[in-house]
């Protein structure tokens, strides 16, 4: 059984790791707050952007954009796996990486090569450690990225994609749902996909200037640079929300632990004062 002293300095211990989990959930609940402000704040954009290529489907096949190419036969897949730059966030990232490794699988059984690119420290250790070939990786993808690191980023992959390098680019990263509910899911960039919609949502009849062809021509790549910002910036704040509720648990498991620690102390205290007692009790009985 431990000593009173052994299980005193353990307390301690247990105390010291309290206040560096709740340090961590406070300072991971402001950084949410921050992140979840610029998800919030890009939504509109990118839905006026999404609703303005909907109306404007029905000019696809009148246009010559590399990025509305849909090969009969896909050859090459990219797949851009975002993660965290650092860890004690739950399962944020082995979910995320879990899934990864399952469409790899799942495109490698259907004879299409796939090339990995790494997103975030785990991501890139991760690859490293499974021996799994990686052929670009980015640790700027966190939650001091923006729309300069987003749009670098597009550029490169509707480079490769451009110039028939891969047929297919996926992006496969934490979706964020709202403050509650964050998953791990699977984004395909490129091609796009025209999804034509009805009239606009304001019902107005809208006036296009200059012609909506070139319009169309010009917002394609508009709407990829969009998307690359809106899936960085919902990881961003998915991981510190992920890493606020890892560090709530901690802290909560540690106040438990805390109070074992100390029942446990009171019991072998307890019992030394008794077994003293008994001594001197038996110590007297024996003088006299």
């Amino acid at each position: 059984m431990a000593t009173p002293r052994e299980i005193k300095k353990r307390i301690t211990s247990v105390k010291n790791t309290r206040k560096i989990t709740r340090t961590m959930e406070m300072v991971s609940t402001a950084k949410a707050k921050k992140a979840t402000n610029k998800v919030n704040a890009a939504k509109p954009y990118a839905m006026l952007t999404a609703e303005l290529v909907a109306s404007l489907s029905g000019l696809a096949d009148l246009i010559q954009s590399p990025y509305l190419r849909h090969p009969s036969k896909i050859r090459k897949v990219a797949i851009l796996a975002i993660t965290a730059n650092r860890g004690l966030c739950g399962g944020f990232n082995s979910n995320l990486l879990r899934m990864v490794r399952n469409r790899v699988e799942e495109w490698k059984t259907k004879g299409v090569e796939v090339e990995i690119h790494a997103g975030g420290k785990k991501a890139i250790s991760y690859f490293k450690f499974m021996k799994m070939e990686t052929v670009s990786s980015h640790t700027n993808l966190d939650d001091k990225a923006g729309a300069k690191e987003a749009i670098a980023l597009a550029n490169y992959f509707m480079g490769r994609f451009a110039n028939e390098t891969v047929d297919a680019v996926e992006i496969i990263s934490t979706h964020y749902l709202s403050a509650a509910s964050q998953r791990p899911e699977i984004y395909q960039v490129l091609p796009i996909e025209m999804k034509a919609s009805g009239t606009s949502s304001s019902g107005v009849e809208v006036l296009y200037e200059p012609d909506p062809k070139t319009i169309l021509e010009n917002l394609l790549p508009l709407v990829i640079r969009t998307a690359f910002t809106r899936i960085i910036f919902e990881s961003a704040a998915s991981e510190h929300i992920a890493r606020r509720v890892a560090m709530k648990s901690a802290t909560d498991a540690a106040g438990e632990m805390i109070k074992l620690l100390t029942r446990g102390y009171n019991r072998v205290r307890q019992a030394k004062i008794t077994q003293e007692i008994s001594e001197i009790v038996g110590g007297a009985e024996a003088i006299s």
